[in-house]
């Protein structure tokens, strides 16, 4: 239900999903919802096991939670630090914090997220 809300909000903007992975006019996901795993844990276990090759072929058919690529994530987990940077990872046991300085390249000047302006500039 949420999920479609969601995906209602994006179609107002102009969002089409034609393609996996696709350049968008608006993103919204939802990546965590305090400590719950949805549907269960196997199955977002399985999702954050998936290989890269099959990460964007596959969608998964309901909403999982945490978002299970979320950790790897530089553009979710460092907007993220900067309002709960103590929320910890239900199934890492990681904090936001603690997995933004795991972020390859995150102590040199790889990892760089910059806010927008409502214009995109």
């Amino acid at each position: 239900r949420v999920l479609a809300h969601l995906h209602k909000a994006e179609a107002q903007f102009g969002r089409e999903r034609a393609k996996r992975w696709a350049a968008r006019t608006l993103d919204l996901d939802l990546t965590a919802l305090g400590d719950a795993v949805v549907p269960d844990r196997a199955k977002v276990e399985t999702w954050m096991s998936l290989p890269l090759e099959l990460q964007g072929q596959a969608t998964p058919s309901e909403l999982l939670l945490p978002h299970p690529r979320m950790h790897e994530r530089a553009f979710v987990l460092i907007p993220m630090a900067d309002i709960a940077p103590t929320w910890r990872h239900p199934l890492l046991g990681r904090s936001v914090a603690e997995m933004v300085a795991a972020l390859p390249g995150y102590m040199t000047e790889d990892v760089s997220v910059r806010p927008e302006t409502a214009t995109g500039r």
